[in-house]
């Protein structure tokens, strides 16, 4: 089927159920950012790949709702698909809902899968759309009944990690998780999102690309912790291991069943954001809910020393992977055929080297020229393009290791800049390292971070669409809540052990794009009358580019930092290059 005739097919049950319009989120039964192939339904429904975004249907009316990362995107891959584009004013709010309240007369139905939306999500849509007398359907969905051929849930084999690379205990994690629960006075928390269940049982796999997370629910309380999984994904072993630590297992399916057998008047502790509605629905109505941020979330956030040692040592393997793959680009460009998509083959290839490789942390972005434009650009066959001694090259890429996440931005010369990409070069490093230096108060939140980054390019009248920065996991998800650092006021404050990137960018459609990112870790500064300061260690270890940069418009502490920074990366990478790396490593890094 075209997406024309998807898109008409699912008007036609629209149709034929008096529905007004149909939410399709990006979303699975866990509340994912990304999703296994069997939940990729706004790619199948329009043909849009991006991982963020909303479709809205009604009878005359088909729009992608979706943020600045995308719109270009957006706009050619919904091409002929009968969607539009229609941007966001604000990252990840779901403006749609006013859109409907203010299009759809009194007594009109808007339907949705329940195990696509969150528990949130659904009660934001009845708080906003009850109130006009729209009616919501909350156990629709239209896109099973036409998707042929539908992917089935994977089956991948899942794996236990150690307490050697992790740095602490399953025993000890849910000893911690019961306190919390205790605080909040609840009996039961039921537990869905899938990188808080790899942390906490310290438990990996390969269900969704990129992510090392099972497909998995859990239900715990002070006397049981029940995992419901795919069992035969888990060795014996690791099943006797977990059944040792005190977990029972059940099958994945059997959470629903479970939910709706918890006693009467018991209370549960469900995280609105990280739960679907589905299961929501399920709890008994005489069950007390308590609603908030999964304990979890904020415990993994803060990486302990294990975790923090471990990082540093991906670092510097992630660092010389990097190296040696832009020595190949810098000795090969414009001698042999290099593409987008090679690029992106080149870069899996040299960290594919490394011991403890698993896969990629994100699908490489890798963007020539006005690519690299598209913040979240993924090269396909159709739109890969040759790279020439010429231009801006970007690459956001990253790894994950046994031991730790990576997530890197570098952009390089291929030759022949203009002074427009040499200045916007260098207000984006500027905003990088202002950024990843500051001094703050303990008590400090992201938005503040994303504001002391931004300044350097506002001083010239430059901005970005996306966020500064996120969270990262260690051997997790490469973006990792609860904290973030952009303009929303979001009401978490940055702690020690938290690792997260820095990335501001400049993006000129139609020309190129600039993004330089570090990951870094929220470290001990000083602390004196004025209360206790924060700063970041650097964790990202790999050569920043100076060929583009103006000198004259770094202020001095920039250019200090830029030239011990580069000089750092020689020397802990270093033992690990040959003779000829280190020389061509050193030759880079030379002080500006």
């Amino acid at each position: 089927m075209t997406y024309p005739e998807k898109l008409a097919a699912i008007r036609s049950q629209m149709k034929g159920e008096g529905v007004s319009a149909y939410i399709i989120p990006s979303a699975d039964p866990h509340i994912s950012e990304y999703l296994p192939d069997r939940y990729q339904c706004i790619a199948f429904a329009s043909g849009f790949s991006g991982s963020a975004g909303t479709l809205v249907i009604t009878d005359d009316f088909a729009g992608l709702w979706t943020d600045a990362r995308y719109f270009v995107q957006g706009k050619e891959q919904l091409a002929g698909s009968g969607f539009e584009l229609v941007p966001l004013q604000q990252q990840q709010a779901p403006e749609y809902i006013t859109w409907l309240a203010d299009r759809l007369p009194e007594g009109a139905t808007v339907a949705f899968d329940a195990k696509l939306i969150s528990v949130g999500l659904a009660q934001l849509l009845e708080a906003q759309l009850s109130p006009r007398g729209i009616l919501l359907s909350s156990d629709r969905d239209y896109l099973d009944p036409i998707w042929q051929n539908r992917p089935s849930l994977p089956v991948a084999p899942a794996y236990l990690v150690g307490e050697e690379t992790v740095g602490e205990s399953l025993q000890s994690k849910l000893e911690r998780l019961r306190t919390a629960l205790k605080k909040q006075r609840a009996d039961y928390h039921l537990l869905s999102s899938l990188d808080d269940m790899a942390w906490l049982f310290n438990l990996r796999g390969s269900d969704v690309k990129c992510n090392p997370v099972v497909l998995s629910f859990a239900l715990i309380s002070q006397e049981a912790a029940i995992l419901f999984i795919n069992t035969s994904k888990l060795s014996a072993e690791d099943q006797q291991t977990l059944i040792a630590s005190g977990v029972e297992l059940e099958a994945y399916e059997l959470v629903e069943k479970a939910i709706a057998a918890l006693p009467d008047k018991a209370s549960v502790f469900i995280d609105p954001k990280r739960n679907c509605y589905a299961l929501y629905k399920e709890l008994p109505k005489s069950v007390r809910v308590v609603q908030d941020t999964n304990p979890t979330t904020f415990f993994k956030a803060v990486k302990n020393e294990v975790e923090v040692a471990n990082t540093r040592k991906t670092m510097i393997k992630d660092g010389v992977a990097l190296t040696r793959f832009f020595k190949w680009l810098e000795e090969n460009i414009g001698k042999t055929r290099i593409t987008e998509l090679s690029v992106a083959d080149k870069v899996r290839e040299f960290r594919a080297q490394q011991e403890g490789f698993v896969g990629e942390s994100f699908d490489t972005i890798a963007g020539y020229k006005a690519h690299g434009a598209l913040p979240h650009y993924r090269v396909t066959p159709e739109s890969d393009a040759d790279l020439q001694p010429d231009g801006l090259f970007l690459v956001d890429s990253g790894g994950q290791y046994q031991t730790g996440t990576t997530d890197i931005t570098r952009v390089v010369s291929l030759g022949n800049l203009t002074e427009e990409e040499r200045i916007d070069y260098t207000m984006v490093l500027k905003g990088m390292i202002d950024g990843s230096t500051a001094r703050f108060p303990k008590g400090t939140r992201g938005y503040q971070i994303d504001a002391i980054t931004r300044k350097p390019l506002w001083d010239h009248a430059r901005n970005y669409g996306h966020g500064t920065g996120h969270g990262v996991g260690f051997f997790l998800n490469v973006h990792e809540g609860p904290h973030v650092f952009n303009p929303s006021p979001t009401p978490v404050d940055i702690e020690l052990g938290m690792i997260s990137s820095v990335e501001p960018g400049i993006y000129r459609t139609g020309k190129h794009g600039i993004r330089i990112e570090n990951l870094v870790l929220t470290v001990e500064d000083e602390a004196n009358e004025f209360g206790q300061f924060y700063t970041f260690e650097h964790l990202t270890m790999a050569l920043v580019d100076t060929t583009p940069v103006k000198k004259e418009l770094l202020e001095a502490h920039q250019i200090k930092w830029l030239n011990d920074y580069n000089q750092q990366v020689v020397e802990q990478l270093g033992p690990y290059l040959d003779a000829e790396e280190l020389a061509w490593l050193k030759e880079k890094a030379k002080a500006i």
